[in-house]
């Protein structure tokens, strides 16, 4: 997946380089997270692509601004785009490469900590997710059975979130009664083994 057509996505609906931001940071910084350094220079290319146009537009805050709309060949790329096959990239999870190598300390109760902490996080990712969750649900009595055909598409990405963030907590109470229990006393059943690799 592109940033590029993720922005193609989000300016269906006319916006600026802010505009954009505010987007991924209050609804799909869950799945997908972009900087303003990222933004722009992207929204640059796009232009020059010609898939979106841009036109200055005036703001609160002093010198206008710049606001983008996709073209109809922006369009065509989008939907290209979405007609192709999923895209599943190299995801990469830093604090699963610290769980792998936390031995290195030979200290159990860093690891709780660790993965108390982990906890703390997914626990409030998933509050958010289940706030925004019974908003739906609290404004439309037939939610989530029928929706729009925009507002399905939001909720099924929705819940693909709720379940994926329900998982890793489940993974780090898993992990903390694994890691408590040991700290209490409880003794692996065997010596550890030295990986080689």
């Amino acid at each position: 997946m592109s940033l590029d057509h993720i922005l193609l996505g989000l300016l269906r609906e006319p916006g600026s380089g802010y505009d954009l931001k505010k987007v991924f940071d209050e609804r799909i910084g869950y799945f997908w997270a972009a900087e303003l350094s990222q933004i722009y220079p992207t929204l640059e290319r796009m232009e020059r692509r010609r898939w979106i146009r841009g036109r200055r537009a005036a703001s609160k805050r002093g010198s206008g601004r710049r606001v983008y709309a996709i073209t109809s060949s922006g369009r065509r790329a989008l939907r290209e785009w979405l007609r192709g096959e999923p895209q599943f990239g190299d995801e990469r999870f830093s604090y699963l490469a610290q769980v792998y190598f936390m031995d290195e300390l030979g200290d159990l109760g860093s690891t709780l900590l660790f993965f108390r902490r982990m906890r703390e996080h997914f626990a409030s990712k998933l509050d958010a997710l289940r706030a925004l969750d019974r908003q739906w649900a609290e404004a439309d009595p037939h939610y989530p059975d029928v929706l729009l055909p925009e507002e399905l598409h939001l909720q099924l990405a929705l819940r693909k979130g709720l379940l994926s963030l329900e998982a890793h907590v489940a993974w780090c109470d898993e992990a903390i009664r694994r890691l408590s229990a040991r700290l209490r006393g409880a003794k692996p059943s065997r010596p550890r083994a030295r990986r080689t690799q």
